[in-house]
């Protein structure tokens, strides 16, 4: 049961946010870090993002069936009953917004809540089943993390949380593309409206590069702006650029499974390197 409870709210995205959450509180401390209170930000936004996945699993029960990736997971293995599950996620929702809320900040409290709606109703409820925009407007939700990381120190939404949410924001899709690529057809079987369902393969590879290519001056102003340092600047730069050139190496692609699998994994360690980066370069206050 306990390993059930803790698989519907998808671990490696929670550990992923969370690293994120970090990197943003970091960047608006400058190393002066109140450890209770990144430690309540850390509560509550877990626990709000775990709110979001364990209501995600409630609401794509019958549609993860239809999915070889996703038939085994609790709720089509009959492993627990819906209306738990559902009770189970409200509950891990209202624990953590009320951290946000009170231990936390009122402004980080409504972005959680402002994450958390976008990603239940707005993602999963509506975009997911209708349109090919789900990735990118659902991609609101994945970026919250570091921006209430940040706001929890300043309070406010300023320049910094902007390029933080940016980075979080441009990053999402080119990074699920390619594992969408890989599994086209489960979730065209499974009627799910994808671009690269919808609109094919060659235009998903296509409408990946903008999005890459805007973290190049996404990195570079938060290295102007002062929130990181030139080491930062360096590595995030040439991260950005060698994602790039891979991603422009698609159109050409002889084996594009080969290819998709290599741009999911340079997405992932993208993030993971530049946020490490940012933090360890971080100024001093």
């Amino acid at each position: 049961m306990l390993k059930d409870l803790l698989a519907l709210t998808k671990p490696g995205l929670l550990r992923l946010n969370m690293f994120a959450a970090i990197g943003g509180y970091w960047v608006a401390a400058k190393w002066n870090i109140d450890v209770m209170l990144l430690i309540w930000m850390l509560i509550g936004s877990t626990l709000t993002m775990a709110s979001a996945t364990v209501i995600n699993n409630y609401w794509d029960r019958e549609l993860d069936l239809k999915m070889e990736r996703t038939r085994n997971r609790v709720l089509p293995g009959g492993r627990m009953k819906p209306s738990s599950v559902l009770i189970y996620g409200i509950i891990l929702g209202v624990a953590g917004i009320a951290v946000l809320f009170l231990l936390v900040n009122p402004l980080c409290g409504w972005l959680g809540l402002l994450g958390w709606f976008v990603y239940i109703v707005v993602y999963t409820m509506w975009l997911k089943r209708t349109s090919t925009w789900s990735t990118s407007i659902g991609g609101v939700s994945g970026a919250m993390p570091p921006v209430i990381g940040y706001c929890a120190v300043t309070g406010q939404v300023d320049i910094g949380a902007w390029l933080l949410f940016a980075l979080l924001f441009l990053w999402q899709p080119a990074h699920f593309w390619s594992l969408a690529i890989r599994r086209v057809e489960e979730y065209r079987e499974a009627g799910f409206p994808l671009l690269p369902v919808v609109k094919g393969v060659k235009r998903t590879k296509l409408q990946m590069i903008p999005y890459i290519l805007l973290l190049l001056p996404t990195c570079i102003l938060i290295y102007a702006y002062n929130y990181s340092g030139i080491y930062f600047l360096i590595i995030s730069v040439v991260c950005s650029l060698i994602w790039l050139y891979q991603t422009l190496l698609g159109s050409k692609a002889a084996d594009t499974d080969k290819w998709a699998k290599t741009n999911f994994l340079i997405s992932v360690n993208y993030l993971m390197v530049v946020f490490i980066a940012m933090i360890l370069n971080t100024p001093w206050a």
